[in-house]
């Protein structure tokens, strides 16, 4: 076999599923979504919340499961937890009944030993602590947007924040660990973790990179450690020994990993572009924005008669 084969072969092993792609663009809008009474988006507070538990002392693996289940019956429910729900009047069987079907919609084109994970830690109790400071900071600091050495940066209204993406990244990673045979938990926690930096330094992108020239790695390095300095030793050491795996795709998890941080960072643009090219008609008529019901038809009419209806 060539070099040039076997390359190619080396890199189809463990190919993303292509399958996934719809509910992968799914969960990514839970960096969109938000509430009335709770602050930002719901990626950017599930981020909050598995920092708090890992801060308490939960088992990294529990952490990852219940994080990334809440994400995918958020994806079908948004902000309908259980606290809301049981507020609502509806009994905790059901609230759980509720959840558990979201979950497994969204789910059903998993591993099926995922699929039992996440089942059963979606919504289990877990111990929370309060975030360290860096949480807070990379919720607040804007990604880049598309920049690229010569050119002006391409600024992309609204901008996600460092920790949506870290939280999308480890639910990726999570999701796609069982394709490349890697150890979920040592993904999510390096996927929380890899824009540690951004706490301090925020993001001029690919371009400002290449202007630090030799200073970026040093500057990085600094940056991270003053944000790995506000977790106590042990979490801090865990968090050391899972970014090893950050630097290059030649583990299970580094491609994990990596065909992870790819997808979000390409979704995320996508539906920038997503939402500027689409069409009265498309909304109207696929997406039913206008839907079925007893006064459809002057609904309809109106709309004729203003000149909005395709």
């Amino acid at each position: 076999m060539s070099a040039a084969a076997a390359g190619t072969a080396a890199g189809s092993r463990g190919a993303a599923p292509a399958h996934l792609l719809p509910l992968l663009r799914e969960i990514n809008d839970l960096k969109r979504i938000r509430s009335a009474g709770r602050p930002s988006s719901i990626a950017d507070r599930l981020f909050a919340t598995a920092w708090s538990r890992l801060v308490a002392g939960e088992d990294a693996e529990r952490t990852a499961m219940a994080t990334t289940a809440a994400a995918l019956a958020a994806t079908r429910l948004g902000d309908l937890d259980p606290p809301l729900l049981r507020q609502a009047g509806i009994g905790a069987e059901d609230v759980a009944a509720i959840r558990q079907r979201a979950l497994a919609q969204t789910a059903s084109g998993l591993d099926a030993s995922l699929r039992t994970k996440l089942a059963a830690a979606l919504d289990a109790p877990g111990r929370e602590g309060p975030p360290p400071g860096f949480v807070a900071r990379l919720a607040e600091q804007p990604r880049a947007g598309a920049t690229c050495p010569d050119r002006p940066r391409i600024v992309l209204e609204p901008p996600e924040s460092h920790a949506e993406h870290c939280l999308m990244v480890a639910v990726y990673g999570v999701m796609l660990a069982p394709v490349y045979g890697a150890d979920a938990a040592t993904v999510f926690l390096a996927s929380m973790a890899h824009h540690l930096h951004n706490a301090l330094l925020p993001d001029s992108g690919f371009t400002g990179e290449m202007l630090l020239g030799p200073a970026l790695e040093p500057a990085f390095a600094e940056a991270t450690r003053q944000a790995l300095a506000e977790l106590d030793a042990p979490l801090r050491a865990v968090i050391g020994e899972a970014r090893r795996i950050l630097p290059d795709a030649d583990s299970p998890e580094g491609r994990a990993f990596h065909a992870a941080d790819t997808l979000d960072r390409v979704l995320q643009i996508e539906q920038y572009l997503r939402a500027a090219s689409t069409s009265m008609d498309f909304v109207l008529r696929d997406m039913a924005l206008v839907h079925e019901g007893p006064v459809k038809r002057f609904q309809d009419a109106v709309l004729s008669e203003m000149g909005l209806l395709p």
